[in-house]
């Protein structure tokens, strides 16, 4: 089997999907969407292509590490998240041809069902009781949701008062046995963290994530760790094992590594190993596509210390086009019951792409942003 051909389609609301066809007529699919960066990322996929064209597609950890390491320069979101793609469609082809799904190429199933969150309000969240009902009815058991808008560096009273009470919201419309998570989206300072963080411990988040953003260093996270005793997760925007590797020395309790960012399945799997290592949690990053959603079960189900795994079904930033599920012949694969969704069973990544849906958005395509937010000084402010 050799590998005949390499596609990218850039579909709405903000996604790149890939697709390698081999000479047996076997078709793998994955997603290198990074959110604000497509067109950068589809050409980097592209740029694989006299690599990977003619070879045996089913070599996929000689054909990672080329296109990993072959490359003077490395590393980082774009080459990160075009490996995870390719990755990704590589492990799908693989398993279509021996007829399995990828957690048994990984080692087998550890669980018959994973637990997943969806996400509940906008950048700033309100309605958060009514947000709450509407999961629950969804058949989630936990949420999760943005903290705040933007803050100062020394975030006021008022703006304390307000997270607390977003928290406490969501706590009080959840009740004890069910569970929800605030995103802090990078967008407080390191001192700040340290004053809020410990207010927020009798209201039992299951964790807090990026309370600050990577650039400021691990010394910061854990100092963050050892000044309270909500959990912390971090991890959307490191992008291999090497650069998860100083945050699981700082003691977070999850990492969140993404599969269209982090050199797909196979890198995420070895991060999902060294976490296990420290007694840390995985809950893979993802408000993307069908693609990325699909690879991250596969991980979710051979992978003994997974945590819980973020999808966005029905999340904000899809309002007004496309959904997740438009692009799957069966959306019931990913049908929530009791807060789970089954393990999949079907080969390969185990769902079907409905191709005509994804060459009829790909003819519009997208040039979706990152927002930019500023403070009321017009400085820019962390989205």
């Amino acid at each position: 089997m050799r590998i005949r051909s390499l596609e990218t389609f850039l579909v709405t609301p903000r996604w790149l999907f890939v697709k390698i066809a081999t000479d047996e007529g076997v078709e793998g699919w994955g997603e290198a969407s990074l959110e604000g960066h497509g067109e950068v990322v589809r050409a980097a996929v592209h740029a694989y292509e006299d690599l990977l064209h003619g070879q045996d597609p089913r070599q996929i950890e000689r054909l990672w590490h080329e296109m990993t390491r072959s490359g003077f320069y490395r590393g980082g979101p774009v080459f990160g998240s075009a490996v995870a793609g390719i990755d990704q469609a590589l492990w799908d082809i693989k398993g279509k041809a021996l007829g399995v799904p990828v957690y048994d190429l990984l080692g087998g199933p550890v669980r018959e069902k994973v637990r997943v969150y969806g996400w509940i309000g906008g950048d700033d969240p309100t309605g958060i009781a009514e947000a709450v009902e509407a999961q629950v009815d969804a058949g989630l058991t936990a949420v999760k949701m943005n903290a705040c808008g933007p803050v100062g560096h020394i975030g006021t009273s008022a703006d304390t008062d307000a997270i607390l009470a977003r928290a406490q919201a969501a706590r009080d419309a959840l009740g004890p046995d069910r569970d929800f998570a605030l995103d802090f989206h990078g967008r407080i300072s390191p001192a700040y963290a340290r004053r809020l963080l410990p207010l927020l411990e009798p209201l039992h988040p299951m964790f807090v994530e990026e309370p600050t953003t990577p650039e400021n260093g691990t010394a910061n996270l854990a100092r963050l760790v050892q000044g309270s005793s909500v959990p912390i997760a971090t991890g959307e925007r490191l992008y291999s094992r090497w650069d998860m590797l100083p945050v699981m020395q700082a003691g977070v309790a999850v990492v969140q590594p993404d599969l269209s960012h982090a050199g797909g399945i196979s890198e995420v799997r070895r991060i999902a190993t060294m976490a296990e290592t420290f007694g840390i949690a995985l809950a893979p990053h993802c408000p993307l596509g069908p693609l990325a959603l699909a690879a991250s079960l596969q991980v979710d189900v051979a992978t003994p210390n997974v945590l819980i795994q973020e999808q966005s079904i029905g999340i904000h930033y899809n309002a007004g086009t496309n959904e997740l599920l438009d692009y799957m012949v069966d959306p019931q694969t990913f049908a929530f019951t009791d807060g789970y969704i089954r393990r999949p069973e079907s080969p390969g990544l185990g769902i079907t792409v409905d191709e005509a849906a994804v060459r009829r958005a790909d003819e519009v395509g997208h040039r979706w942003r990152t927002p930019t937010w500023a403070h009321p000084d017009g400085a820019l402010a962390e989205w």
